[in-house]
This record gives C-alpha cells, structure tokens and sequence, in this order.
C-alpha cells in the first residue's frame, strides 16, 4: 500500500524541510571537517565528494531505467509468446476439425468456422479445384465467389510461389504432390507479419491434405459399392438405398417402382463367344442404362447378367414406360466383337419385370420379389418383354 500518494506532495516538502532542518548542524560540521581535510591534506574532497554522488545518483536511475525496459521487452517477449502458442492452437484445432471431414461440404464447414480466426481478424476465403472446375469452400470476406475463382487462377498461374499477392489479397495455393488441389486467399491489408505467413501456409497445406484425403475416400467408397465391370451399384448397396427410398415415399406419399431385368440367353453368348465377349456385353449394358435412365435412379447389378432398376417418384405406368423404353435400347444398340479379325454385331435382349410399391410399404425383399416373379412371367410368355406385377401365369425357366 502506498503511504504517499499524488495529492500529498506539500506533506512530502514539508517532511524533507523539517528532516534538513534537524540534521542541518551536524551536516555543517561534516562539511567543516571535510573543509579542514582539505586545507590540512591540499584536497578537493567536497567536489569529489559531489561528483562521487552525482555519478552514483545518475548510475542509479539508469540501472533502473535499464531494468524497467528489460522488464517491458520480456513482458512483450511473453505476450508474443502466448500469440504464438495461442495460434499453434487454433492451428491444431483447425487440422484436427479437418481430419474428421470427409467430404468437401464439411471441410468447407470447417473452414468457414477456422478461417477467421486463423486469418487474424481478415477476410478469408478458399476455393478448391476438381476436374478442372472450381468450388467454394468458404467465403468470409467482402469478395464474390467469382472475384475468389479468378484469384485463385491467377495465384496458380503465378507458379510455385508458397504466397502470392493478387489483387488485394495474398493468396497460398493448396497443393499435394506438385498438383493444385485449391487457394487459400486473405486481405493483403494490413501487411501480413512473418509469423501469419507460417501459420496461413500451415493452414493451406492442411486444407489440401483434407481435400485430397476427401476425394480418395470418395473413390475408395464408390469402388466399395459398385461393380467394377458395369459401373452399376451392388446387391448390398442397392439393398440399403431401397430400404432408404421405401421410407421416404411412406412418408411423402411419393410412388416407387422396381424395375427387374434378366438378359435373354446369356449363356449362349459366353459360350460361343468366351467370357471376354460376355463381359465386354455387360459392360455394354451398364453403360446404355446410365445413357437411358435418370441420375437419380438406382441402377444396381443384381448378379450374374440379371439387373435392377429402382425409379423413384414413378408410378405403374410411367415404370412400365421407362422399361419398355430400355427393352427397346437394349435390342437395338448391338455390342461390336471381333472374332479372327471380323468385327461382328452381338445382338442382346432382356426379360424385364416391374412392381410398384403399395401404400405404407417398407419391406424392400418384398417387392424386389414381387418384381422377380413379373420377370418369370416374361421368360415364361417368351421372352424380350415387359410384365408387370401380377397373378403369375405360368413360370418357366431363364
């Protein structure tokens, strides 16, 4: 606790005054036996004396003056120092939130809840590049998703610099393996220190290790559900989306329809012309299916030469359309062999079967049975045809 404050300046001069006053005569008698010294010893004590006190005042105030600015250069020494650990910490943070994105719209999430932080208070952005066409991330700057892109391109363009100033941005391409993956763009205002430059380039390697470990977990997971030979979902898959679909059209009252195809003969086909020619065939057929179906219906190999077409929002009729349409494709578009140096046209057809789903329906094996019998009832009335669901009528072989 202070015992003297700013208000208590008099008090301090009247203490000083009355402190003088009581040692005033024996200082003059230090001072008149230091005088006599002088005279009897020819010194100059009294000048060295002041010099000594000068000096040694003068050393004082400076060894102070010298610790309170060692002082301030630790205190700002550690403040640094916790800047440093606090952005190390969101950079940590930052790359533990991307290793738990799988995809591109939760590492554009991430991105935009991190970024600001990381960039310090500035705008951000970063924009990822995929097959040659660009795709915002996150944007938290005042700049377009058009203004971000063609900064973006022109930072590529710049070459392999780790930053790159453009236009009012300074932006750090994402890169894996010497291939541009994205950009990572803040404000060039104010100058960046040295520091952010680190930590802005730490987060845009980050990123691309995010958006690259995306893109092969997409590529593992769509080679774990499709058939490689016909590009088409698997049984397993399909079996989890229709129960998918079965749920959402109980709920929105939408149609659904199944959609069974065998293909005609098949075997007369691998046998005359070997298993090469029947899988350049199935390959043929997966690749009319996605040429005449919709993207957003289930295409899926069910096994062997036999498939399974899932029609969401389609009624009976419009799935009987779409089958007759296929049936049709199929027949007229042959697939081209070469045996001995001739190319010849191996013509195919298929049985198809459709069932539509009743109302409140949520067993997929149910109606995928339901549309297997309607294909028996084609091979069975001659195959190269379309039956719906129904009383069967007779049931033949395939």
């Amino acid at each position: 606790m202070r015992l003297i404050g700013r208000n208590d300046l008099f008090l301090l001069v009247g203490l000083t005054a009355a402190l003088f006053t009581i040692i005033s005569r024996p200082l003059g008698r230090v001072v008149d036996y230091a005088r006599a010294i002088d005279h009897s010893w020819d010194l100059q004590l009294v000048p060295g004396l002041v010099i000594l006190a000068v000096v040694f005042i003068f050393h004082q105030v400076r060894k102070r003056h010298e610790s309170h600015t060692q002082a301030l250069a630790a205190d700002a020494e550690a403040r640094q120092a916790e800047a440093r650990v606090a952005e190390m910490e969101r950079l940590v943070n930052f790359g533990q939130a991307l290793g738990e994105s799988l995809d591109h719209a939760a590492i554009g999430a991430v991105a935009r809840q991190h970024l600001p932080a990381l960039a310090v208070g500035r705008g951000a952005w970063a924009v990822a590049l995929n097959d040659a066409a660009w795709h915002p991330l996150a944007v938290v700057a005042d700049r377009s998703v058009a203004e971000c892109e063609s900064s973006a391109r022109k930072a590529l363009e710049a070459g392999d610099a780790a930053s790159v100033p453009v236009a009012g941005d300074i932006c750090f391409p994402m890169v894996v393996g010497r291939h541009p993956v994205g950009v990572l763009g803040v404000d060039a205002d104010p100058p960046l220190a040295d520091h952010q430059r680190i930590v802005l380039t730490a987060a845009a390697a980050l990123l691309a290790g995010a958006l690259q470990n995306a893109e092969l977990f997409e590529v593992v997971h769509e080679n774990s559900v499709r058939d490689s030979l016909t590009g088409c979902f698997n049984r397993q898959h399909a079996l989890e989306v229709i129960d998918g679909e079965l749920r959402r059209a109980r709920r929105s009252r939408l149609p659904l329809a199944v959609v069974m195809f065998d293909l005609d003969h098949f075997k007369e086909v691998n046998d005359h012309y070997g298993h090469l020619c029947g899988d350049t065939v199935l390959a043929a057929i997966g690749q009319r299916m996605k040429t005449v179906l919709r993207g957003s219906d289930l295409k899926c190999r069910w096994g062997g030469e036999e498939f399974l077409v899932l029609l969401p929002d389609t009624p009976p009729a419009g799935a009987e359309r779409v089958a007759e349409l296929l049936r049709r494709d199929l027949e007229e578009h042959a697939v081209r062999w070469n045996v001995n140096d001739i190319q010849v046209d191996i013509r195919v057809t298929a049985s198809f079967g459709m069932a539509s789903v009743t109302p409140g329906e949520i067993d997929a094996t149910a109606i995928i049975a339901r549309a297997d019998a309607a294909l028996y009832r084609a091979k069975a009335s001659g195959r190269n045809r379309v039956c719906a669901e129904g009383p069967p009528d007779q049931l033949g072989g395939r």
